[in-house]
């Protein structure tokens, strides 16, 4: 279990997992795909970092955010291989991202968690995505086209409202079981 200073339940499944987030920026994914990635002592592999360095090289647009995907897709594939936990951090707003993780699960024989994340409180959702850096996330109108964008996930997940008060990490760890 977790205190209320974000503690780490190193309970981790009896196997090796991975774990792919979902959902808008500012919704709570990296907060908690860096505590999912400390329970399991598995890396976490963020794909933000991946795409902005790509724009630092000219690289902008969807295929550049594609790559990002498929960047962090093959580093996943190295940690599995030597036998670790993945954890992917992503926005992973449509199929065609979310299809890398599930090829990747089928490829090399690890069972896929995914786990959708959303902020059931649109005003404190946009708090969140306000009072971020600037330079480095988007902006609350950005948001609000990703989310026009985003398509419906389909298929079994753990969905998890960051809006709630209680600490979602416990049933995160059970689903991951």
């Amino acid at each position: 279990m977790t205190g209320p200073a974000g503690g780490v339940d190193r309970a981790a499944p009896d196997s090796q997992v991975l774990v792919a987030f979902a959902g808008l920026p500012g919704v709570g994914k990296s907060t908690l795909a860096v505590r999912v990635g400390a329970a399991l002592r598995a890396p976490v592999l963020p794909v933000d970092p991946v795409e902005r360095a790509l724009g630092r090289y000219g690289l902008t647009g969807d295929v550049p955010g594609m790559a990002a995907y498929g960047a962090v897709a093959g580093l996943a594939e190295v940690q599995l291989g030597l036998g670790l936990s993945v954890v992917v951090d992503a926005v992973n707003p449509v199929a065609g991202a979310r299809g890398l993780w599930h090829d990747l699960a089928e490829r090399t024989g690890v069972p896929l968690r995914v786990i959708e994340v959303h902020c059931g409180d649109e005003a404190e959702h946009r708090r969140r995505v306000e009072a971020r850096p600037a330079a480095e996330h988007v902006t609350w109108e950005q948001t609000l086209v990703r989310r026009a964008e985003y398509e419906p996930l389909i298929g079994p997940r753990l969905v998890v409202d960051t809006a709630v008060a209680l600490d979602p990490l416990p049933g995160i760890l059970a689903y991951l079981r």
